[in-house]
């Protein structure tokens, strides 16, 4: 990794929804090291400051893709790069999703929003290996149909079960309509030999890990990615603390037997 914004030019843009975008880069001289599914860079925007973003895409190239939804400043001067343009990156920083556990098992992705982002290099990596897992189950929950990502992506998606659940439907909405929790009863695998993996708003993440558990999928097997607010991604700055952990460092995927406590308690 390194501490110093290495140069990365825009070499495409995808309009994902109307507040979010997918800029593909590719490295202006030197590489990073590579990025595996789950990790997230530091993503400067110059004259603006760096917020982190979990990949979306690891190329072979060592080229990125990064998915942004555009929320404040420095979100909103990447949504709008072009392609030719110049951002620093940090990284690679954080853990991974710890795929290689689920080799011979059950895979059960659970993302909510943008938290399908994060999640997508793991689904490609687990799709283009069918012979090393069991089933791969792709369960999708978002607001409204418009706050979709990757919709035509997903329809490609050779999995033994995907599905997708909107909050609140729109007039040309046809699907099913209602949280994502209520998809696993649809999705198949054996809960105890299953790894989940879940992204997605905090509350999303809370009652679908507690349902997994519930279900009987072990709390060591449902890798989690931790939403907290990180500035300098060393462990330096302790803004992103959750208790006794940073979650730069730890995270921000972790298992759900770290996770629930921390998660259970309102103050942090």
């Amino acid at each position: 990794m390194t501490a110093v914004p290495v140069p990365h030019r825009v070499v495409a843009r995808r309009q994902e929804t109307g507040d979010t975008v997918t800029l593909r880069l590719e490295p202006v001289d030197t590489a990073l090291p590579d990025f595996i599914p789950g990790q997230f860079a530091m993503v400067h925007c110059f004259g603006r400051g760096e917020i982190p973003v979990s990949v979306s895409s690891v190329q072979a190239t060592g080229g990125l893709a990064h998915t942004i939804r555009s929320v404040g400043a420095v979100s909103d001067g990447l949504c709008a790069a072009r392609v030719g343009d110049v951002v620093g990156i940090r990284g690679p920083y954080g853990t991974s999703w710890g795929l290689e556990r689920a080799r011979g098992r059950d895979v059960l992705v659970v993302a909510g929003g943008i938290g399908l982002a994060p999640l997508r290099p793991l689904i490609l990596r687990a799709l283009a290996e069918p012979e090393a897992y069991r089933r791969v189950n792709v369960l999708i929950g978002a607001r409204t149909p418009d706050d979709l990502i990757g919709r035509k992506e997903i329809e490609s998606w050779a999995t033994a079960y995907t599905g997708v659940m909107v909050d609140q439907p729109d007039a040309d909405w046809h699907g099913d309509v209602g949280v994502v929790t209520q998809l696993l009863g649809r999705a198949h695998f054996d809960p105890d030999t299953t790894t989940a993996f879940v992204c997605g708003p905090e509350p999303m993440i809370r009652a679908t890990a507690r349902e997994l558990a519930y279900r009987g999928v072990p709390r060591d097997h449902i890798r989690v990615s931790l939403e907290r607010n990180m500035r300098c991604a060393t462990g330096h700055c302790g803004h992103c603390q959750l208790g006794p952990l940073l979650v730069c460092q730890a995270g921000a995927v972790v298992g759900w037997d770290l996770a629930e406590h921390l998660l259970s308690v309102r103050e942090l």
